[in-house]
């Protein structure tokens, strides 16, 4: 007989779960979830950073002021260099570092060549004086016997006359004959010639005279011109300071032999001071006379406008000269150091936000935070400053961006803040 197996079975009971494992069960499918999660947003984002190590700035609208940074010196506004007149030897009286006034002898010119010259046109200057002096006597003894001739002239006339008288009288009475009259006729007409000839003769002879004259009077006037012009020169050898102040850079030693404009020394008037600026070559198209300087000198702050560019660039950069808004300035001094901020432009109205290293990727792309992510976004920027840049699209007042470096993204389009 066939056994069957129901001696073999055994009943199970059925046991249900407590409410704390089910608890348990709950919160480690949360805890799953939640790093399911952020394991999402670690791949989405890239990598993660702290916060502290960021610098963040929030877009506003306002005025914006573009301006430039350039760094510079305190010169004299008035540093005239001073040259030799003429070649020569120079005797310099002053030193470096001494101080002049204005007016004061500084260096002299010993000049041969020049001395010389002039000594011989004042000898020639004495001739032509003394040969005027001669004409002079000769236009005196010339016009004498002009007038001598003049008046003989005229007593000849006077006693033609008085013979015609007569000869008409004595004719009436018979007692001379009609050839004695026709006689003393022609005597009257040929005195009255002779008077009119020698008045022509004397009008000419004395305008002859003064003509002679004039020119020995001009040769002489044209050589003291001559004289003077050269003693101008040698008192010119003695060299006077132009401004009161220091004498600078001596360019030449004393005794040395110089010729004609050659620098000798640079003097520097400390009465009044500008600002010298190199600014780089890629805003000299930008700069203009006129234009508002604030400079930062020590711990104060001056304001002035520029007063001269030059045209030259020297090792990438160009020069400008700032003249102060005020000239009773003190605690400044000769070559001091100093920055400046030049102001090419300003707005109103304007989105702007603080400028920062994210300016370095081309200032076409910025990091805007959204909670604990900031999305990469592109934006246009405009002109851009020392503190500022302006924005023209891709942004909104209030917006907050980060303006650190940008490298360290590695061009994410998220990035995850702690």
């Amino acid at each position: 007989m066939i056994k069957d197996t129901s001696k073999q079975d055994s009943v199970v009971k059925s046991r249900t779960l407590s409410w704390k494992k089910a608890v348990g069960v709950i919160a480690i499918c949360g805890t799953l979830a939640l790093t399911a999660q952020a394991i999402s947003v670690s791949d989405n984002t890239g990598r993660s950073f702290e916060r502290d190590t960021l610098q963040f700035a929030t877009v506003s609208r306002g005025d914006f002021v573009r301006d430039i940074l350039a760094s510079g010196r305190i010169v004299a506004a008035n540093a005239p260099q001073v040259y030799s007149p003429e070649a020569g030897f120079v005797d310099l009286l002053v030193k470096a570092g001494d101080t002049v006034a204005a007016g004061d002898v500084i260096a002299r010119v010993v000049s041969p060549a020049l001395t010389n010259e002039l000594k011989q046109q004042q000898a020639e200057l004495a001739r032509l004086q003394d040969g005027l002096a001669r004409e002079q006597l000769e236009v005196r003894r010339e016009t004498l016997t002009l007038n001598r001739s003049l008046e003989l002239a005229k007593v000849t006339l006077d006693a033609a006359e008085r013979e015609n008288r007569r000869a008409q009288l004595s004719i009436k009475k018979n007692l001379i004959s009609q050839i004695d009259l026709e006689e003393a006729v022609d005597d009257l007409a040929r005195a009255k010639l002779n008077y009119r000839h020698a008045q022509q003769e004397v009008a000419l002879g004395k305008d002859t005279l003064a003509f002679e004259l004039a020119a020995a009077r001009n040769l002489v006037e044209r050589q003291q011109l001559v004289v003077d012009e050269l003693q101008r020169k040698v008192n010119a050898l003695e060299i006077n300071a132009p401004v009161s102040g220091l004498v600078g850079n001596l360019m030449v030693q004393t005794k040395a032999a110089v010729v004609a404009q050659q620098a000798l020394m640079t003097l520097v008037d400390l009465s009044a001071y500008e600002a010298q600026l190199q600014v780089p070559e890629s805003y000299a198209n930008e700069l203009g006379l006129g234009m508002q300087v604030v400079l930062k000198v020590g711990a104060g702050e001056l304001y002035g406008k520029l007063s001269a560019i030059s045209p030259e660039v020297s090792n990438r950069e160009v020069t400008a000269r700032v003249r102060f808004e005020h000239s009773d300035i003190d605690g400044i001094r000769q070559n001091q150091r100093l920055s400046a901020r030049i102001l090419l432009d300003q707005k109103e109205n304007v989105l702007k936000v603080r400028r920062g290293s994210f300016m370095n990727a081309g200032g076409s792309v910025v990091y805007r935070i959204q909670g604990e992510v900031a999305t990469r976004m592109d934006i246009r920027t405009g002109a851009s400053s020392v503190n500022e840049v302006e924005i023209l699209d891709g942004l909104s007042p209030g917006d907050q961006i980060i303006v650190s470096n940008y490298e360290q993204f590695e061009n994410a389009p998220l990035v995850q803040l702690r």
